[in-house]
């Protein structure tokens, strides 16, 4: 008999401590919903986390998780997934957490393709600690820790992982629940590394930060949701759309200058090429819309899969080594008397 589950079987009996109005509550009830629509059986699942805010999210599973240190989230994932290739392996981590201390062990994770699934807050604050710009927080940004404003440009989280050869990137928007939802599972479908950028809003030292897109009144033309196999349309009225001009993307209404929906580009998002993507992904008003949904999805072979095989080759010429013991006996000894 097949098990079935629902949302509520994922979520554990402790109190959710995060602020109210924080978009952490939205991201926690999208991953209920689509872990329940996988129906992966929860102690398959293994939910990990650094330090912030949004790592305090394995304590709201009713799975496996594991609070680590700062930084250190994608270094553990990888060794659980690599001991246990069976589970499902989750990391949460913020902006902070995920690009600043802990950025050497995210570009790694994705250039190794280890499978497992990064969500990645960003609220383009350090919140947990009360204030602080971090490596997300836009150039000029006052913060407490920069009162005249940070003179540093930020990090793109797309730009990042396509720099670190990730096979899978998507992005999704706090108050956009059904569409996150549907993003999270293609995230856990694909075979790899998978990085889900969360645009989150922190009511309490950032409030607002991504009001540009997440305005219901003008969100719709703002941004675009990128389906594969799909036209790239988008607009309140529909009649938006994207084109190439060259090697340059453009933003085009269809129906003005001859322009017709055959000729708005149509995305595909298993394409190996990664140019059209790193250009979908760092897209920025008020020129272009922020793209939501998966924007790359490519499959190659993981980290954890080629480790279990090299281990069976080293196994299969080398019988009698089974364990450490039986390796340190085939090795030169000396005998002190």
């Amino acid at each position: 008999m097949e098990l079935t589950y629902a949302p509520k079987d994922y979520k554990s009996s402790g109190k959710v401590k995060w602020c109210p109005g924080c978009g952490d509550h939205a991201v926690l009830n999208s991953l209920h919903k689509a872990m329940a629509e996988l129906g992966v059986q929860p102690d398959k699942i293994a939910v990990i986390s650094g330090i912030g805010c949004s790592s305090r999210l394995p304590y709201y599973m009713n799975t496996y998780g594991f609070h680590t240190i700062h930084g250190r989230a994608a270094a553990i994932a990888t060794g659980v997934k690599t001991a246990n290739p069976e589970l499902s392996v989750w990391q949460v981590s913020g902006d902070g957490d995920c690009l600043a201390i802990g950025g050497n062990h995210f570009i790694h994770a994705l250039r190794r393709n280890i499978d497992i699934n990064i969500i990645l807050m960003n609220n383009r604050i350090y919140g947990l600690t009360k204030g602080q710009y971090s490596p997300t927080s836009p150039k000029g940004f006052v913060s407490k820790s920069s009162p005249y404003g940070t003179v540093e440009e930020p990090f793109r989280p797309a730009e990042l992982c396509f720099g670190a050869r990730g096979q899978f990137f998507a992005r999704i928007l706090d108050v956009d629940l059904k569409n996150s939802q549907e993003v999270l599972i293609k995230a856990a479908q694909h075979k790899g590394a998978s990085v889900v950028e969360a645009l989150v809003n922190c009511v309490i030292f950032n409030d607002g930060t991504h009001k540009d897109i997440s305005d219901k009144e003008t969100r719709d033309d703002r941004v675009i949701y990128l389906r594969h196999g799909e036209k790239m349309i988008f607009g309140k009225n529909r009649d938006k759309g994207l084109m190439l001009e060259g090697l340059t993307l453009k933003v085009v209404t269809i129906g003005e200058k001859g322009i017709t929906e055959d000729d708005i580009l149509t995305h595909d998002a298993h394409c190996q090429d990664s140019t059209l993507h790193f250009k979908l992904g760092t897209m920025c008003g008020p020129e272009f819309p922020v793209a939501l949904g998966v924007i790359r999805d490519v499959e190659a072979p993981t980290y954890e899969a080629a480790v279990e095989e090299q281990i069976a080759e080293v196994q299969a010429k080398r019988p009698q080594v089974k364990c450490l013991n039986d390796f340190f006996k085939t090795l030169e000894t000396w005998e002190i008397k």
